[in-house]
């Protein structure tokens, strides 16, 4: 990329960080959709949610900017314009759930309903590598198998929106990573999509750090989850370069480990999986001592960490790749017992 370009770009996010710290600004001031605290809360004052307002105008702005100044072909494809669908389906319901909670039941209905909008217009796993086999065709596999990410990690991401800069912080680290990788690979449009994302939860992000004074809500974490999971997709279907698509499950692995981790226990306790508590991981940190900063900033030490992973695992015969993974299985091991030891012995869970 040349230098005037790189230049341009770093401009561009920018402009869309100040853009959704004024938004941001004006949510905290104008909007008032208090999130008051109760047992489950990690704060103890009422503090406006509706922060996710202000990502997704500046998501927007930006994809409008892309749609109008860029001459990349992928701003211009009818699955483009299926995605903006897409996202402003889940938006709408976040929205309302955000101002009426509509409960998981009818989150989870949408989430669905979106993701096969995307699928229908070819947004389809249709290829993974498997360890020491290479390239397997999935057929009709990769239609759940989709079904499964996207909604997945859509979910999975609202699930770590629980303390102060953690999920726009993530995302922000995901969507810089993911940027450099499909750069490198000569993915233009996916980078220039990572690039309006982060511009989007920079300015909000500032606004979140603790102590928060604004939460981005399901309008946000929500919407958020489900960008991400497509946009992997796209990397991987619609570009020649065919970035892998366990880039973004490495660039999520801790919130992969945590969610499932915490949904096996809580299951295998018999309890109610769709009922909202603070037995995550991260939650369990907090609850055990560590400030919001603390955590945060651990989590996205691991981002990076595995940010630097997926750098290497582009660099890998397909084949091998899984065993990229290795050193991130063997590390949220053991946070996983140290952290279940101590919150076992406090009676936490």
């Amino acid at each position: 990329m040349e230098f005037k370009s790189l230049i341009s770009n770093i401009a561009f996010t920018v402009f869309l960080g100040v853009l959704s710290y004024v938004l941001t600004i004006f949510m905290i001031k104008r909007v008032r959709i208090l999130d008051a605290p109760n047992q489950r809360s990690s704060h103890s004052v009422p503090t406006p949610r509706s922060g996710g307002f202000a990502i997704l105008i500046s998501f927007f702005v930006g994809l409008l900017a892309l749609r109008v100044l860029s001459d990349n072909p992928g701003f211009q494809e009818s699955f483009f314009a299926v995605f903006i669908g897409a996202i402003l389906l889940i938006a709408i319901v976040s929205v309302v759930d955000d101002l009426m909670d509509l409960g998981f039941k009818a989150k989870l209905f949408t989430q669905v309903i979106a993701t096969i909008i995307v699928m229908s217009f070819g947004v389809v796993v249709d290829r993974l590598a498997f360890p020491f086999v290479g390239m397997v065709d999935l057929g009709l596999w990769g239609y759940p198998l989709t079904l499964i990410w996207i909604v997945g990690l859509t979910n999975a991401f609202n699930f770590m929106d629980g303390i102060d800069g953690l999920a726009a912080g993530t995302a922000i680290v995901v969507g810089v990573f993911f940027a450099v990788i499909t750069n490198i690979e000569g993915n233009i449009f996916v980078y220039l999509l990572c690039l309006t994302l982060v511009g989007a939860c920079l300015g909000f992000f500032a606004l979140n750090w603790q102590p928060a004074k604004i939460f981005m809500g399901d309008t946000g974490s929500q919407f958020l989850g489900f960008v991400l999971a497509v946009l992997s997709i796209f990397a991987g279907k619609f570009d020649a370069s065919h970035t892998s698509y366990f880039v973004m499950v490495l660039l999520f692995f801790h919130y992969i480990w945590d969610t499932g981790y915490t949904l096996f226990r809580r299951t295998k306790n018999n309890e109610k999986v769709t009922q909202a508590h603070r037995t995550h991981l991260y939650q369990l940190m907090n609850a055990l001592g560590m400030s919001h900063a603390q955590v945060t900033l651990l989590y996205l030490a691991l981002t990076i960490l595995q940010g630097l992973g997926a750098l290497v695992l582009i660099n890998v015969s397909v084949p091998y790749r899984a065993l990229v993974f290795l050193p991130f299985i063997i590390l949220q091991l053991f946070i996983t017992m140290v952290v279940t030891k101590r919150a076992r012995t406090q009676g936490l869970i």
